[in-house]
């Protein structure tokens, strides 16, 4: 056998299942959410499931379409460019449409009492405490991108088809536990806040500008690209980000209502929960 065809039918193969697998955990995350939100709305005809959260989720899985499918895929192995604008939507954008569909919330209306009552327990952990505090957040999803891009890390996890994949999920858990703590609808077991989340969001802001400078500059970067690449996946990283960040602003003020207080004369601090679904 020609050992060009065999390098040929084996490079086909890996461009199958490369698409093959995303498309089919995305339409297995698609069907497993309507399922769970047509339950929802037959163990309660009257509250129903907000159409607009499910318009939300289906949204975040389009936009990991793009960014986990031909053309994108393709060009992100062999351009930093491409690289940049999957980190974007894999990271950042598709993150907030998945979190404000509430899926944690849909799950506890979808499932049993006492499994919803199990569910609920297990939010309110020490462990989920900890995973959810705002700085915990910032720091895996928004100071981790200094130890991928200024270490040889970058390299590492893109040099091989496992580790683009690990680095695609880190992005994706990341980005949507950093969103879920500012702005989630969801439930959570200690949200801070209005001003403290502002607080970590400004900081994820800076640092991404800080970041998005550098690599422009050459400072530090471990990249092995053209410098072209380089500074264009900067510029991505520093207005795409800003975009993005804006956006999970706007989530952040869309999805809080301060509680009233119990007593007119009452001077605590009002408390900020996430809007009604």
């Amino acid at each position: 056998m020609d050992p060009h065809l065999h390098h040929e039918g084996a490079a086909l193969g890996v461009g199958l299942s490369e698409t093959v697998v995303p498309v089919v955990v995305l339409l297995a995350g698609a069907c497993g959410y309507l399922h769970l939100a047509g339950r929802a709305r037959r163990r309660n005809p009257v509250r129903g499931w907000n159409r607009w959260r499910t318009a939300s989720f289906v949204l975040g899985l389009l936009l990991l379409a793009v960014a986990l499918l031909p053309p994108l895929a393709p060009l992100a192995h062999t351009d930093f460019r491409g690289h940049m604008t999957q980190h974007l939507l894999v990271g950042m954008y598709a993150p907030l449409a998945l979190v404000l569909a509430a899926p944690v919330t849909l799950l506890l209306r979808a499932l049993s009492a006492p499994r919803a009552r199990r569910l609920t327990v297990l939010l309110h952990t020490a462990a989920a405490r900890v995973l959810t505090h705002p700085a915990v957040a910032f720091l895996v999803s928004t100071a981790s991108l200094a130890v991928l891009y200024f270490t040889p890390l970058y390299q590492l996890a893109t040099g091989n088809t496992a580790g683009h994949w690990v680095l695609h999920a880190h992005f994706l858990l990341s980005g949507c536990l950093f969103a879920y703590v500012i702005a989630g609808p969801d439930p959570a077991p200690r949200r801070p806040g209005v001003r403290a989340r502002l607080v970590y969001l400004g900081l994820a802001i800076a640092t991404h500008a800080v970041i998005s400078q550098l690599m422009y500059g050459g400072f530090w970067v471990d990249i092995h690209a053209p410098i072209p690449q380089v500074q264009g996946g900067a510029q991505l990283m520093y207005y795409g980000g800003d975009i993005a960040e804006l956006l999970l602003a706007a989530a952040l003020v869309a999805t809080w209502r301060p509680e009233r207080r119990e007593r007119s004369g009452d001077t605590t601090p009002l408390v900020t929960t996430p809007a009604s679904t």
